[in-house]
C-alpha cells in the first residue's frame, strides 16, 4: 500500500470513529431535553463546559509532546512512553484529588444548589480516567493501529449511549410499570430515581472506565519510571501547547461558564441562571450540524493541504477549496436556520428549551466562520509559523471574554452567541489578512463575503416575516432557500464553465 493510500485509509478510520461518536452523542439531546427540565440540563451543560477546559489541563499537551519526541532519532519509545505516562499518572492523581476537594466551590460558581457535590466528584473521576487513557491512545496512533484506536473509542461511546438509554429510558419505564413490570425488583436494585441527571455523569464514568480496561494491553506494557532531567524538555515543549489548547477552549466553551456568573438575577422572568444555561446549552447542540461538516472536512482536507504544499498551483487549489466549502456551508446555514423550529421540535422535547432557538442561526454562522478559519490557517501550517495560530487564538479568547462580559448582562444568552460569532469571524478575517502577507492565496474574499451577506439577509428576512400556518410557513422558508440556491446556480455555474474550475 502506498504512503498516500495508507494515510487516506487511516484518516478515514479516525474520521469515521470521531464523527460517528459525535453523531451518537448528539442524538442523546432529545433524550436529555425530554427527561430533564432546563435547570437540570443546565447542570450538565455547565459541568461539561468545565470538563472541556480541564481536559486540556489534565493532559497539558503531553499527547503532542509524546508524538514529537517519539519521532526524534535515537529515542527509546518504550522508555519515553513509561516516563510520560508516569508523569501523567502522578499529575492526574493530584488533580483529581484537588478537584474532588473543590467540588463545593465549583458548584457554587455554576449556581448549582448544595447537595449535588457527588456530580463534581464523578466529573473529576471521568477527567482522571480520560487523562490516563490519553497516552495509550497516542501510542496506538504512533504505531498506526488505527482500527484498534477507533474500535476502543467507539466501544466507549456506544457504552455511554447504551447506559444513558438504560438509566434514563428503560429503568424509569420499568419502575413505573409502563414496560416489563416483572423486572421491577431487578431494576430497583440498580436504579435510584433520585439520582436524576446524575446518571448522565455516571454513564460517562462507566464508559471511561471501560475504555481504560480495553486499553489493558497498552497499560500492561507500562513500567513506572521517573527522571526529572528527562522530563524538563518534555514540559518545556508541552506548556505552550497547553496554553494554546486553553485559548481554544475559551473560544469554544467559556460562554457556558460565564453565563450563570454574569447573567443578572431574574433577567429571564421566572427562570434561574441555571435554566438559562440549560436552554442555551441545548440550543447550542443544534449548531453541531455545521460542526460535523467542518470536522469531516478537516479530516479529509488537512492531509490534502500538506500533500499539495509543493505543487506550484496549490494557491489556486486552496482558493477553490475555500470557495466551495464556504458556499456549501452557506447552504447548510440557510437551510437549517430557516427550518430551525422543526429541528427544535425534534431535538428539544420540552417547550421551555425552544425559547432560545433564536441563537441557533447565530451559532451556525459562527461555526461557518470557524470552518473558514481552519481553511485559511493552512498558510501558517505550511510555512512553519504556527505561533501565529497561538496569537490568533489568544486574541479570540480575549475578545470572547470581553464581549461575554459586556453582552451577557444586556442580551443574556444571545450575547454569548454574538460573542462566539464575533470571535470566530474576527479570527477568520485576521488569519486571511496575515496570510496575504506571508503566503498569498487568491481567495475570492469579496465574492464570498457577498454570498454570506445574502445568506444572512435571507435568514433574517425569514425570521422577521412571520407566516401563520404550517404549510404557508414552510412554503415561505422553502422559497427563501430556493432563492439562495437559484442565485448560486445562476452566478457560480457559468463561472465554473468559463474558468474551467
Amino acid at each position: 500500500m502506498s504512503v498516500a493510500k495508507k494515510l487516506a485509509s487511516q484518516t478515514a478510520v479516525y474520521g469515521v470513529s470521531s464523527i460517528v461518536g459525535r453523531v451518537l452523542t448528539y442524538l442523546l439531546t432529545p433524550l436529555y431535553t425530554g427527561a430533564f427540565a432546563a435547570a437540570e440540563f443546565g447542570i450538565v451543560t455547565g459541568l461539561y463546559a468545565y470538563v472541556s477546559f480541564l481536559n486540556v489541563v489534565f493532559t497539558y499537551g503531553m499527547e503532542t509532546t509524546f508524538f514529537r519526541f517519539a519521532n526524534r532519532p535515537g529515542t527509546n519509545r518504550q522508555e519515553l512512553y513509561d516516563r510520560v505516562l508516569s508523569l501523567l499518572l502522578l499529575s492526574t492523581a493530584a488533580l483529581t484529588a484537588l478537584l474532588m476537594l473543590l467540588a463545593r466551590p465549583l458548584l457554587r460558581l455554576l449556581a448549582i444548589p448544595p447537595g449535588h457535590e457527588r456530580y463534581a466528584v464523578w466529573v473529576a473521576l471521568i477527567l482522571g480516567l480520560d487523562a490516563l487513557a490519553a497516552i495509550p491512545f497516542a501510542r496506538l496512533r504512533l504505531e498506526n493501529q488505527a482500527r484498534r484506536f477507533a474500535g476502543i473509542k467507539l466501544a466507549g461511546i456506544v457504552a455511554n449511549v447504551g447506559l444513558n438509554l438504560f438509566f434514563l429510558v428503560l429503568c424509569p419505564a420499568v419502575a413505573s410499570g409502563k414496560w416489563l413490570p416483572t423486572l421491577q425488583p431487578l431494576v430497583a436494585r440498580v436504579f435510584d430515581p433520585t439520582v436524576g441527571v446524575g446518571y448522565v455523569f455516571l454513564s460517562n464514568l462507566f464508559a471511561s472506565g471501560l475504555t481504560l480496561l480495553l486499553l489493558g494491553r497498552e497499560l500492561l506494557a507500562f513500567r513506572f519510571r521517573l527522571n526529572l532531567d528527562f522530563l524538563r524538555p518534555l514540559l518545556a515543549y508541552a506548556f505552550p501547547l497547553m496554553l494554546m489548547g486553553l485559548a481554544g477552549m475559551v473560544n469554544e466553551t467559556l460562554d457556558r461558564i460565564l453565563l450563570p456568573m454574569w447573567l443578572p438575577r431574574n433577567f429571564y422572568p421566572g427562570q434561574s441562571s441555571l435554566t438559562a444555561v440549560g436552554i442555551y446549552g441545548a440550543c447550542y447542540k443544534l449548531s453541531i450540524l455545521m460542526s460535523l461538516v467542518i470536522q469531516a472536512f478537516r479530516y479529509a482536507a488537512e492531509p490534502f493541504f500538506f500533500s499539495q504544499s509543493t505543487d506550484r498551483n496549490s494557491p489556486a487549489t486552496f482558493a477553490l477549496i475555500l470557495k466551495w466549502f464556504t458556499l456549501c456551508c452557506a447552504v447548510i446555514f440557510v437551510g437549517v436556520s430557516l427550518n430551525v423550529e422543526d429541528f427544535g421540535a425534534v431535538f428539544l422535547q420540552r417547550a421551555e428549551y425552544r425559547q432560545g432557538l433564536a441563537v441557533v442561526p447565530v451559532l451556525l454562522l459562527a461555526n461557518l466562520f470557524l470552518g473558514v478559519y481552519y481553511n485559511l490557517s493552512v498558510w501558517f501550517k505550511l510555512t512553519d509559523k504556527t505561533y501565529y495560530g497561538t496569537y490568533i487564538g489568544a486574541g479570540g479568547a480575549v475578545l470572547t471574554i470581553v464581549l461575554n462580559f459586556a453582552l451577557i448582562p444586556v442580551l443574556g444568552y444571545m450575547g454569548s452567541a454574538l460573542a462566539t460569532l464575533a470571535c470566530y469571524a474576527s479570527m477568520a478575517v485576521l488569519c486571511w489578512r496575515l496570510g496575504e502577507r506571508h503566503f498569498p492565496v487568491p481567495y475570492p474574499a469579496l465574492r464570498l463575503g457577498l454570498w454570506l451577506l445574502l445568506a444572512t439577509a435571507l435568514v433574517g428576512l425569514g425570521w422577521a416575516v412571520k407566516i401563520a400556518g404550517w404549510w404557508p410557513r414552510h412554503a415561505w422558508h422553502a422559497g427563501l432557500t430556493a432563492v439562495f440556491l437559484l442565485a448560486l446556480y445562476l452566478v457560480e455555474r457559468p463561472r465554473r464553465a468559463v474558468a474551467g474550475e
